[in-house]
């Protein structure tokens, strides 16, 4: 069929376009909390979305992945379009979907993490916009947790796999004894699963992202283990326990000398830091 593009199982060609008098309409009453006036206006905006998309090929990225990023722009267009000026909606919704391409693509690199990773991501991503639109304000982890009945560790996991980093560290265990092999560090799972492939001796993943982590691992190859539940976490009591060896070492500091480790610098450092290199 001439026309017929399908992305994310959506074939634009059977898609319908709206007015402008019906996009007026249902933006207004979508703004008010109707449901299916908002997807209608998806549904009648989808072929925006994939011209959009269009000049962001070419750069490694899933079309699939784009196209449901685009949608997200969409509905952020959607929410806070003001029908009281004489805009064409295409004329606000086009720089809102490329700009949150552009967010997409400046703060998650391309990385090949699994199809369900991706998929609890884009879950996260949608759930957060739902929750400004609803609160007003940016939603914590915790909470895009319990709006999706999941784990906390996934949602971080997730995310953290979308920036194509894990924060992780490698260690052996040997006659109750732990041996630091790496030091803290926020790498991609590209690179931790290239470190990690051939290794004889066993693996074991733990830590808030491990779940997420052992399954990158395991659809790659590299043979390991997921530690059990109540091993998964930290703890108070391998946190005490940690300190009573340090002091017993006496690897002491006062309060005072306590700082955060910071594994990369903050998203307003390192816009600040682009704007200078510029």
């Amino acid at each position: 069929m001439q026309g017929k593009v399908e992305i994310s199982g959506v074939n634009t060609a059977k898609l319908k376009t709206l007015s402008n008098e019906e996009m007026m309409h249902l933006i207004e009453l979508a703004q008010a909390g109707d449901e299916q006036a908002k997807q209608k206006l998806v549904e009648g905006n989808l072929k925006l979305v994939l011209s959009v998309i269009q000049r962001f090929m070419g750069r490694g990225e899933n079309p699939d992945d784009l196209f449901q990023v685009g949608c997200i722009g969409l509905l952020k267009a959607i929410a806070n379009f003001d029908t009281s000026k004489q805009v064409r909606f295409s004329t606000y919704g086009v720089p809102m979907i490329a700009g949150e391409l552009r967010r997409y693509l400046r703060d998650y690199s391309p990385i090949r993490v699994s199809r369900s990773v991706r998929d609890t991501a884009y879950r996260v991503l949608q759930c957060k916009q739902e929750l400004v639109e609803k609160n007003g304000r940016e939603p914590t982890m915790e909470e895009i947790a319990r709006a999706m009945d999941v784990p906390l560790e996934e949602v971080v996991g997730a995310m953290d796999a979308r920036r194509s980093q894990v924060y992780n560290a490698v260690f052996e265990a040997k006659g109750g004894e732990l041996t630091r092999l790496t030091p803290d560090r926020a790498i991609s799972l590209e690179d931790l699963c290239a470190q990690l492939q051939g290794k004889q001796q066993p693996i074991t993943v733990l830590g808030d992202g491990g779940v997420l982590c052992y399954r990158y691992l395991e659809e790659h190859g590299v043979k390991c283990s997921l530690a059990p539940a109540a091993l998964l976490y930290q703890n108070a009591v391998g946190v005490g326990l940690a300190a009573e060896r340090a002091y017993a070492r006496g690897e002491t500091v006062s309060a005072q000398e306590l700082l955060p480790v910071y594994l990369r610098p903050a998203q307003a450092e390192r816009l600040r830091n682009a704007k200078l290199d510029q």
